[in-house]
């Protein structure tokens, strides 16, 4: 006797679970449309501006590139202390330059640019 009372009363949750999870979706009220369209009140004649306000960043990159050519190297003085100025050893045949506030790794017989750094 307990055991079909125990398992009429889970059959019929069982059936209820079944049944609520086929249940057509609540139809939902949609919001009320309003034929009213926004208004701004203002004086007649008066327009407001946008003030719009840009921020202006400077990104300064320098022009120099690997394998390009640098013509007038030769009016420039060597850097003999790269080591001071944290730049790496040039190789044979490479000297350092300063031009404006960048330093270049140039070739001496040639004026290739081998590296181009940022001076501090």
């Amino acid at each position: 006797m307990k055991r079909l009372i125990l398992s009429v009363v889970t059959g019929s949750m069982l059936a209820v679970t079944a049944f609520s999870g086929q249940a057509a979706p609540l139809v939902q009220p949609s919001a009320p449309q309003s034929n009213y369209t926004q208004v701004d009140w203002q004086k007649p004649g008066v327009t407001k501006k946008k003030v719009v306000v840009k921020k202006k960043v400077v990104v300064r990159r320098s022009h120099w590139r690997n394998g390009q050519k640098y013509s007038s190297w030769k009016r420039h003085q060597a850097v003999r202390d790269w080591n001071r100025y944290g730049l790496r050893r040039p190789g044979p045949g490479q000297e350092w330059i300063r031009v404006g506030n960048d330093y270049l790794l140039v070739s001496i017989v040639s004026g290739i640019i081998f590296g181009a750094i940022a001076a501090h």
